[in-house]
């Protein structure tokens, strides 16, 4: 497997730590609010990774942190008249009833809080201070960037714009402009923990570098996260990291690209974000996965109302082709038949062209492309004059490919009796060419919001929108 390395800028072949197990840290929320569309995409572009590398027998430790003190939170908290653990502990609720809705593995991922892994924060701003690139001003502690070497290498930034840009913004405190703060102190009716430079709380990019080195250790295979986290925050989680290991502290970086509304960056900021809640009271979240899996991670991608509708309908066929196979297998076909070995062929072919396609850097909208023409070639060569063995492995292949994206789980809705006994009943009427019976009893499911379609493969039916 070939990843794009953010770190190089080129895309490397992906050779993990230790044989046959992986070490994934993804940046998660801050749990001040509902998640957006936006903040879904690395969730579920990283949890497609996740689960294509468990796929490739991977044994993968995956941790995504909430980060659950902030500034936002505190302002959120004020505004909601709640503390901030409760404000924090209702979010991180609802963004887990969010994650199910998008069919994320939560099974399989370690969630560490920031307030719970305060020991961790403190001893690591502690060391970093004894070797002499932290320093404490008031019960505030910064980490000193003139002393890494190459600050700035990471996201690419030219240092002299970055201090231009930062005395903008002048803190006396600090020794650099570009000095970023590490430990804060307590202000008046701010949550606090008790450290050696006097109560405070952590900065926001101290607590992801603590919780990789005490949950992974000192350097780890993947850390994954938005494109807008490259800098500041990925930067200084090198620069304190390295600094206090001597180690590289991720081999592969990767970055998904931001997504837009009406060509401008989606963010709470800007006011022009869709939360993943509300667009969920119309549509099934799983249309939501599909669309963010329908373009390549590193591409930006727009969000529209019409693009979510055309995610749906792509969706739809390929269900339907689900739908249709499960269909034949469900009638008396033979066991066998002598074209068995074409379609196995066939179906390994599918397979094949999906794993190459997902070993190019994660290609998900080049997989479901794969997947579409396992569907087109099941509708054109399946039939009730098929063999189970046959429609099987087409079947599979289609299910095995959907399970490593996350999609296409959902098992057809049953019909009442009475609707099924009616479309026999149909069925029946159109055999004894009694078309006028069938057209009738067209008209009576329609009334039901239940649509017929004729097909060669026999009946299809959906629910009218």
């Amino acid at each position: 497997m070939k990843i794009y390395n953010t770190l190089t800028r080129k895309k490397e072949e992906f050779v993990p730590i230790e044989p046959g197990s992986v070490k994934i840290y993804v940046c998660g929320p801050t749990v001040y609010n509902y998640i957006h569309v936006g903040n879904a995409r690395p969730f579920v572009v990283f949890d497609t990774l996740k689960r294509y590398l468990q796929y490739q027998g991977y044994h993968v430790k995956y941790v995504q942190n909430f980060t659950d003190i902030d500034d936002k939170l505190i302002t959120q908290s004020i505004e909601e008249g709640v503390s901030v653990k409760e404000l924090a502990e209702k979010y991180i609720q609802e963004y887990l009833t969010d994650a199910e809705g998008l069919n994320i593995d939560e099974a399989s991922i370690e969630h560490p809080k920031a307030t719970e892994t305060m020991d961790e924060i403190i001893a690591f701003i502690a060391e970093l201070e004894e070797k002499g690139v932290a320093y404490a001003v008031n019960g505030n502690v910064y980490f000193e960037v003139s002393k890494v070497r190459n600050y700035g290498k990471f996201s690419r930034k030219n240092i002299e714009d970055l201090i231009s840009g930062a005395r903008i913004l002048v803190n006396k405190e600090k020794k650099n402009p570009l000095d970023f703060i590490l430990w804060k102190n307590k202000k008046p009716g701010e949550p606090a923990w008790t450290s050696p430079w006097g109560e405070g709380r952590p900065g926001w990019h101290i607590e992801c570098s603590a919780m990789i080195r005490s949950i992974l250790g000192e350097t780890i295979d993947i850390h994954a996260g938005g494109s807008d986290l490259e800098f500041p925050h990925h930067e200084n989680e090198i620069a304190q990291s390295e600094s206090l290991t001597g180690k590289p502290f991720a081999n592969f970086w990767m970055h998904n690209a931001m997504i837009n509304t009406e060509g401008e960056k989606m963010s709470k900021s800007k006011d022009n974000f869709f939360t993943v809640r509300t667009i969920a009271e119309e549509f099934d979240l799983e249309i939501i996965r599909f669309f963010l899996l329908s373009s390549h991670y590193r591409s930006p991608i727009n969000f529209s109302r019409k693009i979510v509708e055309q995610s749906k309908a792509a969706m739809d066929r390929l269900y339907n082709g689900k739908y249709q196979m499960q269909h034949l297998l469900g009638l008396e076909l033979d066991a066998a038949s002598d074209g068995d070995a074409a379609v196995q062929g066939e179906a390994e072919n599918f397979k094949k062209r999906f794993v190459e396609a997902m070993d190019d850097d994660l290609n998900t909208a080049d997989a479901i492309a794969v997947m579409f023409e396992t569907v087109k070639y099941a509708n054109t060569n399946l039939s009730e004059a098929s063999s189970r063995a046959g429609v099987t492995f087409l079947y599979e292949a289609l299910m095995e490919m959907g399970g490593v994206l996350g999609i296409l789980y959902r098992e057809k809705e049953t019909l009442e009796l009475d609707v099924q006994s009616l479309i026999d009943e149909r069925q029946t009427a159109r055999e004894n060419r009694d078309f006028a019976r069938a057209d009738e009893i067209r008209d009576e499911l329609k009334a039901q919001g239940i649509v017929l379609e004729d097909t060669p493969q026999g009946v299809k039916w959906k629910r009218e929108e």
